[in-house]
Formats: structure tokens, sequence, C-alpha cells
């Protein structure tokens, strides 16, 4: 037994869903869960394909990127979810995909405007693109270097990582995070369905215009407002 052995397994389990839910190629993608008190993270192995993971594969990570507990090497992206767990104090879980349609958005280096209701229910803003990477910073510790373009891209929007939960890195691809293993994973499918049906609206009607304010209003509130009345 080991005191990680939750976070292990919350983290097999989500990386699991991401084959399951058509997210991933290969090995291409990660997915990381917190232990606050602990302060540590349990992150994907690198390159090991998801038929072969176990929870006791799962590799276990300080806010440093320092390996505390497993064998194998940690995902290539153990830094920038390092940076991000620092930082932002109420995430408890990240993911990183190479999903097709969100990706595509990411490398036309442009955001997912919010065409319809179903971003709504999501998200009041468009789904933010972050600048691609100076030269500067790739040529420095790329990976650690893509945390801050993520958070620089938020501050400089002036916008909240607890109400936006995801976002595209230019010429790379998306991250998405919410406070747990399951919440972080939604988002990331919700992602690329949303990146789906932009594209697809963009195609049908290329001057289609941005959802009205009232809608996006209506579609958030209830579901995320102080009177909120969708579910049970």
């Amino acid at each position: 037994m080991s005191r990680y052995d939750k976070i292990k397994q919350a983290a097999y389990e989500a990386n699991m869903q991401l084959p399951e839910l058509g997210l991933v190629l290969f090995t291409f993608g990660n997915v990381s869960v917190v232990d606050r008190e602990l302060k540590v993270f349990a992150i994907k192995p690198s390159g090991v394909p998801y038929k072969d993971l176990s929870p006791d594969k799962m590799v276990i990570v300080d806010f440093d990127a320092n390996t505390v507990e497993g064998t194998l090497r940690p995902s290539s992206d153990t830094k920038t979810h390092a940076v991000l767990y620092k930082h932002w104090e109420k995430v408890g879980a990240i993911v990183h995909t190479h999903s097709t349609y969100a990706t595509a958005w990411a490398q036309s280096q442009r955001d997912i405007p919010i065409f319809g209701t179903t971003h709504a229910d999501h998200n009041t803003v468009d789904i933010p693109c972050a600048p691609p990477m100076s030269d500067e910073m790739i040529k420095g510790d790329y990976e650690h270097q893509t945390g801050f373009q993520i958070m620089d891209c938020f501050t400089e929007r002036g916008l909240s990582y607890e109400e936006v939960e995801m976002v595209l890195v230019g010429n790379h691809a998306p991250f998405t995070w919410g406070k747990t293993a399951d919440k972080a994973v939604y988002n990331s499918a919700v992602l690329e369905n949303v990146a789906q049906m932009a594209f697809l609206t963009e195609q049908i009607n290329p001057s289609a215009p941005r959802l009205k304010d009232a809608l996006i209003r209506k579609h958030y509130d209830r579901k995320h407002g102080a009177n909120s009345y969708y579910g049970q």
C-alpha cells in the first residue's frame, strides 16, 4: 500500500477514459490528478500505450516536477502540469490531448467562437487560444514555459481559470482542467465536441454570427447561475 494509491487509481481511470471517448490516438495525451495535502500529483508515464497502463504505473511527481514515486519516466508534459498546479490552487486534475478538432483550431491560432448554446452551457466566452510561444521560451525549459504560456493568456484576457476550464495552446493542442478528474475529462470531451461543431458551422455559413448575449447568459446561468435549474 502507498499513501498515493488514491490519486494513482484516479489518474489511471481518467487516462483510460481518453481512448474510450476518442480523444487520443496511440499515446498522444495524458491526465494528472493532484493531492493538495501531500503536494504531489499522479500522471501518466511517458510513451506507454493506454492498453498497457495500470494504477501502479502512474508516476507521482511534486510541484517542481520531481519524481517522488515510480520507476517510469513521467509524461513529457509533466512540467506544464506542475506549473499549473503550483499557481492555480483550485485545480484538481488536468487533461492534455491532441484531439482532432480542438488541435486543428490550436494549429490555426484561433479562438473557438461561441456560436451556439452547447458552447454557452459551459462558457460565456470564446474558448481562448494562447499565442504561440516566443523563440526565447522555446529554447528554454519548453514544457515549463508552456504552463506560463497558458497562465499569461488568462491574465492578459482577464479570464478566471475557475470559470473557463479549457484552453488551446497555439500551434500545439488543448489543455483542460477541473476540480475532479471526471470534470477535467468531461471538459476535454466537451471542448472537442464544441470545436467540431464550430468548424462545421463555419463550413455551412462562413459568416455565421456569434451567439447573442441574451442566449449566452440564459444558457450559462440555467446550469451554473445562482438560480440554476438544469439537472437533478
